[in-house]
């Protein structure tokens, strides 16, 4: 059947299976890179660009590239079933890749699927890519590029060469109906680029946070989703978590190993630990009086880390809570005399009433006058 193409409805794309050679210093191939290839369908206007390979990043940018040089986005994109674009072939309903159906909803573009083995589906495509092969790949052949750039830029020259080549039997040129009948028919482009991200889906552990693989770094989302399983998208900025399509959490992505947390996504128990700091429980001990501060003070230095006298200094200060602040504060004076920075030393003073009774000085050292005895005179 003779296909009538709408102007600015479709763009075909593909990819070539001939590869261009990319060559190091030595003389060696680098790789071999492939050759995007989209073709609008009334005007059959080509755009070509070189990639290292047909991976899900290299899939999507030429297809921002193609919308860009197009000064326009068509209302279909036609693919083949390439696993960067199709996850699952189908006949009826094809799953499109998660990155790629972000793509084309950020330009309003559908995306629709060949069927497999059906190369009449996207003939268009098939004629750009026939072309590309004959007029590109073929006349490059001989040419050894140690850059995509390099490469890239002989492509550019030979496909405004193939766009502006008069047609054969009908009037004008690739361009020339591209100007006239496909460029004005285009949407609009949108403000802002597609920026890439990748999806997957995660399940939340016990203690509620996901990790990008990639980095080795764990980002927090709500703790009442543990145990379900959420979407994380990441890009090369941030890295966001959706549950039931909407969005629950958003962070600043971070390249090194570690954790990043929310204080929000935290249950209060958690908070109000992760908020303990050495500061913050001498400034609570002090509440009860100097003396209370100064203990604190004294636990915390005694301990290889601060942390572990965290929990000596809570029950000291709770202890307040039963004996009042007044007794505390006389059996904490005690304590710093004994030098016993426990829990169980203050405990003990105030269980056996030692805070109220008078705290004796210990008398000074003297020495009975004796014959053995000598004093410093004696060595002058």
């Amino acid at each position: 059947m003779r296909q009538e193409h709408k102007a600015g409805e479709k763009m075909f794309v593909d990819f070539p299976g001939q590869t261009i050679p990319i060559y190091d210093r030595r003389g060696q191939v680098a790789m071999q890179a492939e050759l995007f290839v989209a073709a609008l369908g009334a005007s059959g206007y080509l755009y070509c660009e070189l990639f290292p390979s047909q991976e899900l990043l290299h899939w999507v940018t030429a297809h921002v590239h193609a919308f860009s040089a197009f000064d326009g986005c068509p209302a279909i994109v036609v693919c083949d079933n390439l696993r960067s674009g199709v996850t699952r072939p189908h006949r009826y309903e094809p799953d499109v890749n998660a990155t790629y159906s972000e793509m084309a909803a950020h330009y309003r573009v559908a995306i629709m699927p060949a069927r497999s083995y059906k190369p009449r589906d996207k003939a268009k495509a098939e004629m750009g890519v026939l072309l590309a092969e004959r007029w590109i790949i073929a006349r490059l052949r001989d040419r050894h590029f140690t850059s995509l750039a390099e490469a890239n830029e002989a492509i550019a020259e030979l496909v405004a060469w193939l766009n502006n080549r008069p047609f054969k039997r009908l009037p004008g040129s690739r361009r020339s109906v591209f100007e006239t009948v496909d460029r004005p028919a285009l949407r609009p482009l949108p403000p802002t680029r597609y920026e890439f991200a990748t999806w997957r889906k995660s399940k939340l552990g016990l203690d509620y946070h996901v990790e990008i693989r990639a980095d080795h770094h764990f980002y927090s989302a709500p703790y009442r989703l543990v145990g379900q399983v959420v979407e994380v998208r990441s890009s090369a900025a941030t890295v966001e978590v959706f549950y039931r399509s909407a969005r629950v959490a958003s962070h600043v992505r971070s390249y090194k190993p570690g954790y990043t947390t929310d204080p929000a996504h935290m249950p209060d128990s958690h908070r109000r630990h992760a908020a303990w700091t050495p500061g913050r429980i001498v400034n609570w001990a002090s509440k009860a009086g100097p003396a209370t501060a100064r203990l604190a003070e004294a636990v915390l230095a005694s301990k290889p880390h601060p942390e572990q006298g965290f929990r000596t200094c809570l029950g000291i200060v709770r202890l307040g809570e039963h004996y009042g602040t007044d007794r505390l504060e006389a059996a904490c004076t005690r304590a710093l005399a004994m030098r016993s920075y426990s829990y169980r030393s203050v405990e003990s003073i105030l269980r056996h009433g030692l805070d109220k009774q008078s705290m004796q000085l210990p008398l000074p050292l003297t020495h009975p006058d004796h014959d053995n005895l000598r004093g410093p005179g004696y060595y002058k």
